[in-house]
């Protein structure tokens, strides 16, 4: 296979411009989505600095050439996993948009980034990989897409404190608390199967252990109904 041109470009008799377009635009992004995830696998297992072009294309079962058509550097795809990862993040976030009851807004929070852990474990190891080495390709995801929401659910959760549907938590701090445990179940996959004397943690199981973090949250900052 080649490039999406290539790939089965239709005569101008054969279908209108129109459909030909929406075609053509389908067989792009499928492409550009089996070239995320294959990258996304290589940086996981590799980090950045030891990943290359040529062992991702492998991944992807395609010739170099038509990796570069794509993403015509290391760092352009690089920071495409890094965007992919964080619309991924912020769809998540949606579960706190959906209600001012504390407990159902947090309740469903934690379980849609617990629910993105199991979904997507090797992509939240791309992510911690990057911030533990400084950030330094994805400081504009932080600053400009990711600090606006946590201000603004900051805002949120100090006016649940302030009507007594909170515990006087520091709204930064259980952000972070909340990230880190649910990250941890993707991060630390490995070692927690080892833990649980377990080659992978069942469906079923990973749903109770999800409820059971979510109980622990809401226990921890004193959630309670309007």
């Amino acid at each position: 296979m080649t490039h999406d041109d290539a790939l089965a470009t239709p005569t101008e008799n054969d279908e209108p411009a129109a459909p030909m377009r929406r075609r053509k635009a389908h067989i792009r992004e499928s492409n550009e989505a089996h070239l995320v995830a294959c990258a996304e696998a290589v940086f996981a297992e590799r980090g950045l600095a030891g990943a290359s072009t040529a062992m991702i294309a492998e991944r992807a079962g395609l010739p170099k050439a038509n990796l570069h058509y794509y993403f015509p550097t290391k760092l352009d795809l690089y920071r495409r996993v890094l965007e992919d990862l964080f619309e991924d993040w912020y769809r998540a976030a949606d579960t706190f948009e959906c209600s001012d009851d504390p407990v159902e807004a947090i309740g469903g929070y934690v379980r849609a980034k617990m629910a993105l852990s199991q979904r997507r474990p090797l992509g939240s190891k791309v992510w911690a990989n990057e911030i533990i080495h400084g950030a330094e390709h994805m400081q504009d995801i932080l600053t400009q897409r990711v600090k606006p929401w946590l201000d603004s659910r900051v805002v949120v959760i100090e006016s649940w404190v302030s009507r007594g549907l909170l515990a006087p938590v520091e709204p930064q701090t259980f952000m972070f608390m909340i990230w880190a445990i649910t990250q941890h179940y993707a991060d630390f996959d490995a070692q927690i199967c080892a833990l649980r004397g377990e080659r992978e943690i069942s469906r079923r199981a990973f749903d109770d252990v999800t409820e059971e973090v979510v109980a622990l949250v809401i226990r921890a900052c004193g959630a309670r109904s309007p």
